[in-house]
């Protein structure tokens, strides 16, 4: 008897180990999937959070997966833009209306030369958005039907072009015009032709100014379409038939490199 009791306690029953090493399992998973947790990276959680929430209510309210700290400079971000925003564009009026007061003072120069050389009946200057306008009359400057200009004209056009000079160089549109009356020599054959003309000879007397840029001149004819006064008429006729020198004003690049230019 005493054999067998010794032999069945050798055999203890091992079943538990069993569901004990389940448990085991269980507990070291858990405690992989927590360290796993403790490790994510803020930054790409943050961001995953945003997409979501963008796609699911269409790219709004990222704020609220932000720390207060973190809107907090958002916000002040936006405040600094905005501000330096309204600051440019206030520097950009401020230009803007420096460049009008020159074209102003341009202005008075050209109407004080053509009072003092009485020159009022052929001449006149206009100030608009679109630039400084001086507008010649035809009489002044070709014979009829003609495009060369008159010889006693050329001392005039040197004069002119010397109150083109500026700084820096404006952009300038020398324009030709005629009145509705069909051309009829053979050395133009329309209008077109014959006010086109006219302004690129005009443009080529100013230009032999060397202060003056050819690059910043353009010339163009524009026949008998862009009348200023009624062609029924001889007075409004002559008024039609012109050369007209537009000064435009500095373009927005233009008053950004003056403006860096005046604060070195």
């Amino acid at each position: 008897m005493s054999k067998k009791h010794k032999k069945h306690e050798e055999h203890v029953d091992e079943s538990w180990l069993i569901p004990y090493a389940d448990l085991l399992t269980l507990l070291l998973a858990l405690f992989i999937v927590l360290f796993a947790m403790s490790n994510v990276d803020a930054g790409k959680y943050k961001q995953l959070m945003l997409s979501f929430n963008e796609e699911f209510k269409g790219g709004t309210g990222q704020e609220e997966f932000l720390s207060a700290e973190e809107a907090k400079e958002q916000q002040q971000l936006k405040e600094q833009e905005a501000a330096k925003a309204a600051a440019q564009s206030e520097a950009q009026k401020k230009l803007r209306e420096q460049d009008m007061q020159e074209l102003r003072q341009l202005k008075r120069n050209m109407d004080s030369y053509i009072t003092r050389n009485k020159l009022s009946l052929s001449l006149k200057t206009t100030l608009t958005e679109r630039g400084l306008m001086l507008t010649i009359l035809d009489n002044a400057l070709f014979e009829s039907g003609k495009a060369d200009v008159k010889k006693e004209a050329v001392d005039l056009a040197k004069e002119i072009s010397k109150l083109l000079i500026s700084k820096p160089p404006r952009e300038i549109m020398v324009s030709g015009h005629t009145d509705n009356e069909p051309i009829s020599n053979s050395e133009f054959s329309s209008n077109w032709d014959l006010s086109s003309q006219r302004a690129v000879n005009f443009m080529e007397i100013l230009l032999k100014n060397t202060q003056l840029q050819p690059e910043k001149f353009s010339a163009v004819g524009n026949g008998e379409f862009h009348p200023v006064a009624d062609n029924k008429t001889k007075e409004g006729k002559a008024k039609n038939r012109r050369v007209e020198v537009l000064i435009l004003p500095l373009t927005n690049s233009e008053l950004k490199q003056l403006n860096r230019s005046n604060t070195k």
